[in-house]
Order: structure tokens, then C-alpha cells, then sequence
């Protein structure tokens, strides 16, 4: 399945039918940083596609790794990284396999990669390797499909806010788990979850 997911990606991005992607910053980031008063720290920015997102952290005194699953993002990631002179990590990795689970990260960062998971089993893996790779009460921001709005159109996967709960909450406490909406260049842009979580001590 996860195989299947980022040779989808792949295509998608060699196509250019991506429109998660704003070639700047995403809104909601800058603003749950700033609100939770979250300092420059080692962070990972998990699904990070083309870059733009890590690059804004960096610029602003954050360690930042990329990872994404397709090969073609992460050389434009590189690419954009080389252009603005910012120093950010970005390799090609499927998190889910992800082998080394070092705690070594302060803050991460999914724009929409954790809902697209919908089997239990891939939800619960990525939440645990996201417990795994944070330090003692690391935090985690997640952008995630809103399943309580009804469309006709494509758009993001959507999960319920008790879906997100039941997977999310035995490994961190969640801070911020708020309606809001995605950046987008869309009229009408889908709604989301604005997700905060912090790692427990499961010892």
C-alpha cells in the first residue's frame, strides 16, 4: 500500500497535477508557530514535497530535515533550498518504513501527509514513528482533511476529529485540535483540522 502511495505522488508531481502545493509558505504554519511561541529547535517536515515550508523554518533559525516520498519533490526541495542560500536536509523516504526511530527532533510538521493514510494499521505506525522520533515533550503539527464538511469536488482525505483523537491520543497529548481551513489558491478553500500534539512519556 504505502509502495503504491508514493509511486502515485511520483506521477503526480512528473504531471503537475499538485495542488497542495503554493510555492510559499503555508499560513497555517507560521501561525500555530507564532501562537504556541515555538522557538528554533530541530525540526522534520514529514511529506515535504517541493520544500517550501522547511525552507520558511530555516529562514527563521530552525534545523530542518525534509522527507517525502517522491524523488522528483525532494530535487526540486534541493533545488529551492540552493536558490533562497538556506541550509535544510531533504532525502526520499517512505515514513512508514522509515528504520531509524531516534529520538532526535523538537518539532514536526505534516501538511496533509498524515490523513492520507486509511487503513488503522498505517495511521498507527505513523503516529508512532512520530512518538519515536521526538525528544521528551517534542511537539508535532499536523494539517488534516476535515470530514465535517460535505463536497462534491476532489479534494484532501478527510478524517473526524474522533479519528484523529483515537489514534493520536495514546502517544501524545493533544494541545490544539481546531477547524480551520487549508492554505490554498482555490475560491473556496477545503476545510481542515489544525492539529497540536505533544509527546507523552508512555514509561
Amino acid at each position: 500500500m504505502a509502495e503504491r502511495k508514493i509511486i502515485s505522488f511520483q506521477e503526480r508531481y512528473q504531471t503537475g497535477q499538485t495542488p497542495w502545493e503554493l510555492n510559499r509558505v503555508d499560513s497555517n504554519l507560521v501561525t500555530m508557530i507564532s501562537q504556541a511561541g515555538i522557538k528554533p529547535c530541530k525540526a522534520l517536515d514529514i511529506g515535504c514535497g517541493t520544500g517550501d515550508n522547511a525552507i520558511w523554518l530555516a529562514q527563521n533559525g530552525f534545523e530542518v530535515t525534509g522527507c517525502d516520498g517522491s524523488e522528483l519533490a525532494i530535487a526540486r526541495a534541493i533545488e529551492k533550498s540552493a536558490v533562497v542560500g538556506v541550509e535544510c536536509i531533504f532525502y526520499q523516504a517512505d515514513f512508514l518504513l522509515e528504520k531509524s526511530m531516534t529520538p532526535m527532533y523538537s518539532l514536526l510538521f505534516d501538511r496533509g501527509c498524515f490523513h492520507c493514510f486509511s487503513e488503522d494499521g498505517q495511521r498507527h505506525q505513523f503516529v508512532e514513528n512520530c512518538h519515536s522520533l521526538l525528544k521528551t515533550d517534542g511537539l508535532w503539527i499536523s494539517l488534516m482533511g476535515n470530514a465535517d464538511e460535505e463536497r462534491q469536488e476532489e479534494g484532501p482525505p478527510q478524517m473526524s476529529c474522533a479519528e484523529i483523537a483515537a489514534h493520536v491520543e495514546p502517544f501524545f497529548e493533544i494541545l490544539l485540535l481546531e477547524s480551520g481551513v487549508f492554505d490554498t489558491a482555490l475560491s473556496t478553500p477545503p476545510r481542515a483540522w489544525l492539529g497540536l500534539f505533544r509527546k507523552r512519556s508512555l514509561t
